[in-house]
């Protein structure tokens, strides 16, 4: 909780964020502003496209093929928000959403087919090790970049270890995973209703809570909410524990997709994409600048645009050069708005 003196820079920083914080009810749902009307209407051009090039490129089935393709990118990125928004970064979410899927189709193994089983080991490491990302980074004053990157590296070894680099269970002869990654209510599959409760869960908290507005203020400037009497700390090692969580809920639903738990393939690669939607959708990368409306549209464009490569018959490596890209056009238009001097040049 913050002090009831608040400090000149902390109350500069909070109004700023506030100015980034769409007003109206259309605003507060979507987080509509400059940068997310140009992604509303990238991905209109995108599906425009390829549904030109493709008669059932926009069927509503290759509609939701499209949105549980970006489930479980949508999840990490969510959380990739958050800890984008108050100045930390996680390179590691893929591996722990792999480690996590591992972890689920072998409890529920050992544990004869309990769904239930499996899913809370799985979210009790997910847990675990997003506690620990977080106390390295904060106890071990390990840049999160560095802290992260080993843990990518390592919680993808501990995933290929324990399965000893097998897929491992069989849950799709399981009433409860089957119904996580095939089923659908209202329409539309448990998986998305699964990211949209995340999404909006994450959003009320960031944009109504006095956690929220803690976690931009750490972002925008970490002194001055130290300063206010923001247990720092204490705020990232959470939001490093929630990322592991969510993460582990993404490894849940890749097993529940896939029909076992996977060390590496489907979650290779889940960072790169996480990062990348939140760089589009309007997180600053220095901190205290963002939203879940914007990420998730991100999301959608980049499940739109790898659905369309897809369809086409494009090579997927290209995907990656379109991530890549992106990034790097999502990094400089921020760099841009900014007025930043650029690295090298003259100011």
């Amino acid at each position: 909780m913050t002090s009831a003196a608040t400090p000149p820079a902390l109350e500069h920083t909070s109004k700023s964020t506030a100015r980034t914080r769409p007003a109206g009810p259309l605003g507060a749902l979507a987080g509509l502003g400059g940068q997310n009307l140009s992604l509303v209407g990238a991905l209109v051009a995108v599906l425009a496209v390829f549904g030109i090039l493709n008669d059932n490129y926009l069927s509503w089935t290759n509609i939701q093929v499209i949105a549980e393709a970006a489930t479980i990118t949508g999840l990490l990125a969510v959380v990739q928000t958050v800890v984008i928004i108050c100045g930390g970064l996680d390179i590691s979410v893929g591996s722990q959403a792999g480690l996590a899927s591992v972890v689920s189709a072998m409890a529920f193994t050992s544990a004869g087919s309990n769904a239930f089983a499996g899913m809370a080991a799985a979210l009790a490491v997910g847990a675990l090790v997003g506690v620990l990302n977080g106390a390295v980074i904060v106890y071990g004053r390990v840049n999160a970049t560095i802290a992260t990157l080993a843990g990518l590296a390592a919680y993808k070894g501990v995933a290929q270890l324990v399965s000893d680099g097998r897929a491992q269970g069989y849950v799709l002869n399981d009433a409860v995973f089957v119904f996580l990654g095939r089923g659908k209510i209202a329409g539309l599959p448990v998986m998305v209703w699964i990211l949209i409760l995340v999404a909006a869960a994450v959003h009320v908290l960031l944009k109504y809570t006095d956690i929220g507005r803690n976690l931009y203020a750490i972002g925008g400037n970490d002194t001055a909410a130290r300063l206010a009497g923001i247990a720092i700390n204490k705020y990232l090692v959470a939001v490093y524990a929630l990322i592991g969580v969510v993460a582990a809920v993404a490894g849940v639903l890749l097993t529940a997709r896939t029909g076992s738990g996977q060390p590496v393939s489907g979650s290779e690669g889940l960072e790169l994409k996480a990062i990348t939607a939140a760089a589009l959708g309007g997180c600053a990368l220095k901190g205290g600048k963002g939203g879940i409306g914007g990420t998730l549209l991100a999301v959608a464009l980049l499940g739109a645009l790898d659905n369309g490569l897809t369809v086409q018959g494009i090579n997927s490596f290209w995907q990656n050069v379109a991530q890549g890209t992106l990034l790097v056009v999502a990094v400089v238009v921020q760099q841009r708005r900014s007025g930043d001097r650029a690295v090298g040049l003259p100011g």
